[in-house]
């Protein structure tokens, strides 16, 4: 609902009133079709979990860095062209960025689903030391949610919930770890936007940590998608995004 409503007013904004932004629940990653059939009345798509992964297959171009990421939220059309982008990296970097002290160093990341790749290719690229919290061990990155325990948060002073613990309606459960040692020194940024507030993020509150929720990267997110599908911006922004 907010990149709904965010949209709407970009297009009041422009007074773009043939131009409209909607919502569509497809069951399957093949109804996608039914919407490139049309493409040359659209402007491009935004799609979300679970089919980040599966668009790929329905992308014409796309940069050889979102290929190896597996992740695609943002979908350009241009000439009846499909271009592929993740916005996912743009909008976590920036926030994630503006709160962010020079002490917080290795980072702890809850659930290995959805955005989480996105998220990994930003530490990275950030040179900050992290490891996966998860149900199974897929790399040697991985540890299981059974393994955190109070010394391996000691040596992890930023937290990140990558799951969707937290979010409406379901506002009284947060992930299951050790929180007596988390203080000042650490930094929880919770992917969930509703509530703005989450348990998870609370907690950290109440401990004097810097705290910071998804709704500015969702934002972030949605801008850069409407520069993507503006042509006045669309060289420049594909031209940086390449060099992600």
């Amino acid at each position: 609902m907010l990149f709904l409503n965010f949209f709407l007013k970009k297009f009041n904004i422009k007074n773009l009133k043939k131009t409209f932004y909607t919502i569509f629940d497809i069951k399957r990653i093949r109804y996608i079709n039914l919407f490139l059939e049309i493409k040359n009345q659209m402007k491009g798509l935004n799609i979300t979990i679970p089919y980040k992964k599966k668009i790929i297959n329905y992308i014409d171009l796309i940069n050889i860095n979102l290929l190896k990421l597996e992740s695609i939220n943002t979908v350009k059309i241009l000439s009846k062209i499909t271009i592929g982008y993740n916005t996912d990296i743009y909008g976590f970097e920036n926030s994630f960025k503006f709160k962010r002290k020079s002490y917080i160093a290795n980072a702890l990341l809850l659930g290995n689903g959805g955005v989480s790749q996105s998220i990994i290719f930003v530490l990275n690229k950030l040179g900050i030391k992290y490891i996966v919290a998860s149900r199974n061990k897929y790399t040697k990155y991985c540890i299981l949610y059974s393994e955190i325990s109070i010394n391996l948060i000691n040596n992890y002073n930023t937290i990140i919930n990558c799951t969707p613990l937290g979010t409406y309606p379901n506002i009284n459960i947060c992930p299951n770890i050790p929180y007596m040692n988390i203080s000042n020194k650490y930094y929880l940024y919770d992917l969930v936007y509703n509530p703005k507030d989450t348990l998870f993020l609370k907690i950290g509150k109440k401990k004097g940590s810097i705290i910071n929720n998804g709704i500015n990267m969702l934002y972030l997110q949605a801008n850069l998608s409407w520069k993507i599908w503006d042509k006045i911006f669309y060289s420049s922004i594909y031209e940086r995004i390449l060099q992600i």
